[in-house]
């Protein structure tokens, strides 16, 4: 049986890609709501989380560009049993929370890894050097990170393919992980191919038992029209690549 597709509409952008125009799979619109850009405000993730209550944290979701990736929380916090997480993202979103300690895009897995207790442990995966050093000592005993560079030698790809855990899987992807040339999305990429991270998934997800994805990493919709066509082709094709991978291993 296949996992479930559902498609989270903030931006409209989805409704660009081609792969993403099945009529199996669930929309949620999201493009009323305010204060849900890079921040979710205390009223718009008591909104989120209404919209998200009817479904299970299992399946596939796709959650807009990289400005709403705090919404991997909010799918994760359905989880209730223990779990690892594993993360595929140029940038660790392990900063405080600022502004009244709202959720956000860049702190959604230190607020995970504070208050989720069937948590077990992180790894992300692709993370920009320059930002490993900011993360807080304090949580380096379950947090597993892999660079940028890391993902370029032979030696760390064989190790995470291998990489079976003894509980659940939630994966999170954000494709500003992936090269220019593999994704177009609103934030600096990293050099990661698609087809490494096709195997990747494929390899975790044949040893392990994935029970959900969430992907993010669509482009800008302010761009003129010859480049939003542009982007969305390129992510198009990035985001059947991972549903046609995660379909055939999820079990």
């Amino acid at each position: 049986m296949k996992p479930q597709v559902l498609v989270m509409n903030f931006t409209h952008v989805h409704e660009h890609e081609k792969s993403l125009q099945n009529c199996e799979y669930k929309w949620i619109d999201c493009t009323k709501l305010s204060g849900t850009s890079r921040y979710c405000d205390n009223e718009a993730e008591k909104q989120l989380i209404e919209k998200i209550a009817p479904y299970t944290p299992e399946g596939i979701h796709f959650i807009d560009s990289g400005n709403y990736h705090y919404m991997s929380k909010l799918w994760i916090d359905k989880i209730t049993r223990p779990f690892y997480l594993i993360v595929f993202d140029h940038h660790p979103d392990m900063q405080p929370a600022l502004f009244d300690n709202l959720l956000s895009c860049g702190c959604w897995v230190k607020k995970l890894l504070d208050t989720n207790h069937y948590l077990k442990e992180v790894y992300i995966l692709g993370v920009s050097e320059e930002y490993i050093n900011n993360i807080e000592p304090e949580y380096k005993d379950r947090l597993v990170v892999y660079s940028d560079k890391d993902l370029n030698r032979k030696d760390t790809l064989l190790h995470i393919a291998d990489l079976k855990l003894d509980a659940p899987v939630y994966i999170s992807i954000d494709k500003d992980v992936l090269d220019t040339n593999c994704a177009a999305t609103n934030w600096n990429q990293g050099s990661l191919s698609l087809t490494k991270l096709r195997d990747m998934l494929s390899n975790l997800a044949k040893i392990n038992n994935v029970i959900g994805v969430d992907i993010c990493g669509e482009c800008s919709t302010n761009l003129d029209l010859y480049n939003l066509r542009k982007c969305t082709a390129i992510n198009d094709f990035a985001n059947k690549v991972l549903i046609d991978t995660l379909s055939s291993h999820m079990r």
